[in-house]
């Protein structure tokens, strides 16, 4: 036993060993504590909606013309958005200019960040429906989303 500590006793600590000794744990404690399996990737971005004005009235037969414009907060490629809609009041028809009639609930693929919507209205009475636009996004992942309510009064009554 005595022989083993005189040996590490003889040893000489220079201060390049002495360095590289604190060094080497140094590295090691930060290689192994820094690092995380979790890769935090972002994978919805957001983004607003703006609406041009438009009338509040609306009698039946009659076409609305509605405009949006998706603004993100950055520019990402590759971003796909959606749209839907739920009519909650009256009875109408909600179109996609140059594209189809969309149907309460399903969702729709936007092919422009600008586009319009027609809203004819086929009843007398106030007409209520929200508008929801999405990004699309992985399904493991929460998209980012705008809901916008619009609501028109019946010019009938």
């Amino acid at each position: 036993m005595n022989t083993i500590l005189n040996k590490i006793g003889a040893t000489r600590v220079t201060p390049a060993r002495f360095f590289g000794f604190w060094a080497i744990l140094f590295t090691l404690v930060l290689a192994l504590t820094s690092c995380s399996d979790d890769l935090d990737v972002q994978q919805s971005y957001p983004f607003t909606v703006e609406v041009m004005p438009y009338g509040d009235k609306i009698t039946k037969g009659q076409t609305v013309e509605l405009r949006f414009e998706i603004k993100p907060e950055g520019n990402y490629a590759n971003t796909l958005y959606t749209i839907r809609y739920f009519q909650y009041d009256g009875e109408g028809t909600l179109k996609l200019v140059d594209g189809p009639v969309l149907v309460n609930n399903d969702r729709v693929l936007l092919e422009s960040k600008t586009f319009r919507l027609n809203y004819t209205a086929q009843s007398s009475e106030a007409h209520k429906f929200l508008i929801v636009v999405e990004d699309v996004c992985c399904p493991l992942h929460k998209s980012s989303n705008v809901a916008m309510t619009f609501m028109f009064a019946s010019l009938d009554k």
